[in-house]
């Protein structure tokens, strides 16, 4: 540099610090003198300002020094937040400034001066452009600390939340060290800096730190991840209750664009709801982050919103992947690779996300659009830079060259393999375990769809250890388990197709049990843990749960000394907990097939059904420990399944009910032949004689056991009886309970009041039994069936005859209806969850009975052979939920403790209902052997059968309650007239109850 040129930024310099001296910092003088001669604030004034300094600061004295030290900081403050020019260069200028004002505000000499300095530094270093990213971060922690010497929580309250706000901010973006324990580290610092910074006493600065607790929340690595953005949200949520619009219109915007993300990334909740609210908060931001006032906000934003547009499902597919295209080309216009390299980069990266969803244009050529993005993105995100980056879009990168249609095909497979190992180098179980996971999952349908079985499988099995370790961290509640199995159960799916082109079938029904009813199976582990286990074993498991719960509990709340190690500690617990429980009983991950196989009786076999993406599955198991063995559809079948399941529940869901019930008959004989259920029952053995039906999915709603097979039904191949059963770990898990005592009653009868046969049916087996207690009509209230729970605790049968619905919106809301829940309106300021709306009135889901009381634990039916739930759609399940399908009202009672439920597939008839579960009972106590399947099945195989003569001779030969109530006799009497009236003018020999309406909709779940 020539001399001249020297002495012009010399000469700015001494303009600007005279400025700064005299305005005493005001920005409203500096910046126009900075704007004027902004080309000046390049690589060489940083240069210029420290040699200056240097040589001014050795010949001045004391008193001129410090007074020159302070002008510098006040300088470094403006140009630092000065928003115009090169952002690398204003930076330099602000660290060169703060560097050369440290060598006069020493600790010993200024201790606050110098303090302050090194926070203004550690600031300037988080936003340094120049140099590598992870030694600025460094740099900036190392400022903060030393700051923090002096400000310390006892003398400077205040200085010391900022620090810890800002150490936080620099822990949560550091590069060095492990990840997950940085981000521990800035909950750590942000909790600490909201023990000073209160809502009442520092409202901003409380907001602000809600806020940046809330981005560390989202993305922590250890813990539970379900909860861990719960309390983002919470924590965002709070931030906006001082954060207005009107009051603070960026930080609102800001706040709402962190909302937005959270809830992109929310687990609970439903998904489409979780992305609409994504949509509305992102949108709310750009209300204020408009291009023109806040260019590189409104781009952040755009980019955000394209990537919930991309995930969107409601509205059009095809439209949504324009509109985040769209979205995506924007935030372009402002990120460019000179100016802001990794926000070009994370765009990139995304729009070629969008490229590879696009359903518009020509496929060729939207793969080759998102290859050349993804490889744009590259050219910035290097392993060594910017390394989960990198391993982000070499994850992505391998998904497209997955699908290329041009080149090679070789080489296509070549480069999606080693962008998808490039990936896993990054991505471990220890440090991403999410990402590894979904990575995996990648490369290992890569490798089945290759037909590589072998590599799949290890690949799959190695996601799958990942995946069961996650679950075991999961303590945000049922749902995030529900919500982790519905996520990974394509892997699980996979890996059974794998298994089955391996021969490894037995893997294949482990695997398929390990992906069903897991919940509810743990559930019930956990009630019955005590008489499940020996009770040494138990008192181990319960010391191991109770450490592991505590080591969670002190990662949760950040209050681990080491949180690496002690997740370490955690994974070891967790092992020692599941073999120890596995050596007695395996189930979840650690089911074992050839532990549960000998268990079954002789004389039993089970068909448990599993649906592929592509094949209707049947696993066929015999007893005698005889060679497991698969019937596999051809993936027409399916299509035809799923077509037939659709046109059912199209029908069934009609106002018109007719229609439905007069096809049922033929519609079972096409559902036989779609599931070629003869060429599944050609496999069992000829002795079986009874027959345990585990479904998958939609097969839950639809009565297996009246399907037609030849010239009679599935039941009647079976003399010891047709039941159902929710998984083979249920199934063991029920058959320890012994209830043999079938003496005591518990019923509610017609709450309503209107169900004429109702009250018919409860008279009539009143007899049966030694002792009963009945809640009828007005009486069966939830007030006083909750004043009856220590009693049912006594109690071996159940019987709820009553009105019953199924919620499948909120399945936990499917309810049994008492006396009092149905209002003739809503209470004012209600919420409308704890009510339906339905024809006949607004139902009070807090006065019946619903799925979500009997999983509260309310209820023990520690004695409890049979419950029967004589209503309405009281089995169905929730079959979109694709991991735990069962969960219904028969799921709450077998949690709540007895061995079998009965329950309804459909909207009955009363009268016909009646009449079967007063033989059904019948049945039961004629011998103390019948099983309740076996009872069930002849009380069907008799209604079927029944003519009007025979009814007439059974309805005589019905015995009044030997307490000789007369509302009993005066029921009976009823009874037999009713059907004598009904049998009046009709064909003594005509079967009124032919229909599978009548006599298919009850199945026996359970033991």
């Amino acid at each position: 540099m020539n001399g001249q040129h020297q002495e012009n930024y010399l000469q700015f310099l001494m303009e600007l610090l005279q400025a700064t001296a005299d305005s005493k910092g005001d920005p409203q003088v500096v910046y126009p003198l900075l704007e004027r001669k902004i080309d000046k604030l390049d690589r060489i004034f940083p240069k210029i300002l420290r040699r200056w300094a240097r040589d001014t600061i050795e010949e001045a004295q004391a008193s001129e020094a410090e007074y020159l030290a302070e002008i510098i900081g006040n300088f470094g403050n403006l140009i630092q937040q000065f928003p115009l020019g090169d952002k690398a260069s204003n930076m330099e200028i602000a660290i060169a400034g703060y560097e050369v004002i440290l060598t006069i505000f020493t600790r010993e000499t200024f201790p606050e001066d110098w303090a302050t300095t090194q926070n203004n530094l550690g600031n300037a270093y988080s936003d340094r452009i120049v140099g590598k990213k992870a030694e600025n971060i460094e740099s900036a922690i190392k400022a903060y600390t030393a700051a923090l010497r002096i400000y310390t929580q006892e003398a400077f309250p205040r200085q010391w939340a900022m620090m810890q706000n800002n150490l936080g901010a620099a822990y949560g973006d550091r590069i060095c060290g492990d990840k997950a324990g940085n981000i521990e580290k800035a909950i750590q610092a942000y909790t600490a800096a909201l023990s000073v910074y209160t809502q009442k006493a520092f409202p901003q600065q409380w907001a602000t730190t809600q806020n940046n607790l809330g981005v560390a929340y989202r993305d922590r690595i250890l813990g539970d991840k379900a909860k861990n953005i719960e309390s983002a949200i919470k924590a965002h949520t709070a931030g906006l209750s001082v954060y207005t619009q009107r009051a603070f219109p960026e930080d609102w915007a800001q706040t709402q664009n962190y909302l937005g993300a959270a809830y992109d990334l929310r687990i609970l909740g439903k998904k489409a709801e979780n992305i609409e609210s994504a949509i509305q908060a992102y949108t709310n931001a750009l209300n204020v982050y408009t291009q023109e006032a806040f260019p590189r906000q409104w781009a952040m934003t755009q980019n955000n919103l394209g990537g919930v547009y991309t995930y969107r499902t409601l509205g059009e597919k095809a439209e949504n992947i324009e509109l985040a295209i769209q979205a995506y080309t924007a935030a372009l216009s402002v990120y460019t690779q000179e100016v802001l390299p990794q926000d070009w980069a994370m765009t990139q990266n995304n729009l070629a996300i969008a490229y590879g969803y696009r359903t518009l244009g020509e496929k060729a050529e939207n793969i080759e659009l998102a290859i050349q993005a993804y490889n744009a993105a590259l050219s910035v995100y290097t392993q060594e830079v910017f390394p989960q980056d990198w391993a982000m879009t070499q994850n992505n990168l391998g998904g497209v060259y997955t699908y290329r249609i041009l080149g090679e095909k070789a080489e296509n497979i070549e480069s999606a393999i080693q962008a998808y190992n490039a990936a896993l180098s990054v991505y471990t179980q220890e440090v991403f375990p999410q990402e590894q996971v979904e990575t995996l999952f990648n490369l290992g349908m890569f490798y089945q769809d290759n037909n590589e079985f072998n590599l799949a499988y290890n690949t799959f099995k190695q996601a799958i250890e990942t995946v069961e370790s996650l679950r075991g961290e999961i303590v945000s509640g049922d749902e995030a388990k529900r919500k982790q199995a519905e996520a990974w159960n394509k892997l699980y799916r996979r890996m059974v197709e794998v298994c089955l082109e391996l021969k490894e079938d037995t893997q294949a029904i482990e695997y398929v049990e390990r992906s069903k009813t897991r919940n509810l199976v743990e559930l019930i582990l956990e009630r019955d843990f005590k008489t499940i286990f020996p009770s040494e074993i138990a008192n181990q498991l319960e010391q191991l749960r109770d450490k592991i719960a505590s080591d969670q509990y002190e990662i949760q709340n950040g209050r681990a000394e080491n949180p690496k190690l002690l997740a370490q500690n955690l994974q070891q617990l967790r092992q020692q907990y599941q073999e120890l429980q596995d050596s007695y009983l395996p189930i979840g991950s650690g089911f074992r097939f050839d532990q549960f196989h000998p268990s079954l009786d002789q004389g039993t076999a089970i068909i448990e059904w599993y649906i592929t993406t592509e094949k209707i599955l049947a696993f066929v198991v015999k007893p005698n420990e005889q060679e497991l063995t698969v019937w596999q559809s051809q993936p027409e079948d399916r299509k035809a399944f799923i077509n037939w399941v659709n046109e059912y529940l199209q029908d069934y869901y009609k106002t018109e009910k007719n229609q439905w019930r007069y096809k049922l008959n033929e519609r079972l004989k096409q559902l036989s032949q779609i599931l070629h259920l003869e060429s599944i029952l050609d496999q069992i053995p000829p002795h079986c004689e009874r027959l345990l039906l585990i479904p998958h999915r939609f097969l839950h709603l639809l009565p297996v056991h009246a399907l037609p097979v030849g010239e009679s039904y599935l039941l009647d191949r079976f003399s010891e009886g047709v039941a159902y059963a929710p998984s083979c770990q249920i199934l063991q898990q029920v058959q320890q309970r012994e209830r043999r005592d079938f003496k005591s009653l518990f019923a509610i009868q017609n709450p309503t009041g209107d169900l004429e046969f109702t009250d018919k049916e409860v008279n009539s087996i009143l007899s049966l039994f030694l002792s009963h207690q009945v809640l009828s009509n007005s009486q069966a209230t939830k007030a006083a069936l909750d004043r009856a729970v220590p009693h049912l605790q006594e109690e071996n049968y159940l019987h709820f005859s009553c009105h019953g619905s199924f919620n499948p919106a909120s399945p936990l809301n499917s309810f049994l209806l008492l006396a009092d829940a149905m209002i003739s309106s809503m209470p004012a300021n209600a919420d409308p969850k704890q009510y339906l709306q339905t024809s006949k009135g607004i139902i009070d889901l807090s006065k019946c009975l619903t799925l979500g009381d009997l999983f509260d634990g309310v209820f023990d039916l520690k004695k409890c052979r049979l419950v029967v739930l004589s209503a309405c759609e009281t089995g169905l399940i929730d079959f979109n939920n694709s991991s735990d399908e069962y969960i219904g009202l028969p799921s709450g009672f077998l949690y709540a403790g007895s061995s079998s439920v009965v329950s309804s597939l459909w909207t009955v008839n009363d009268q016909s209902t009646a009449y079967l579960m007063i033989k059904f009972l019948q049945n039961l106590k004629e011998s103390e052997d019948i099983s309740v399947a076996v009872a069930l099945n002849k009380a069907q195989n008799w209604l079927r059968n029944i003519t009007w003569e025979d009814l007439k001779t059974w309805g005589r030969e019905l015995l009044p309650d030997s307490s000789n109530n007369r509302q009993t006799e005066h029921s009976i009497h009823q009874m037999r007239e009713i059907i004598a009236r009904n049998a009046q003018n009709q064909n003594i020999n005509e079967k009124p109850f032919q229909s599978p309406y009548h006599w298919a909709g009850f199945t026996a779940i359970g033991k």
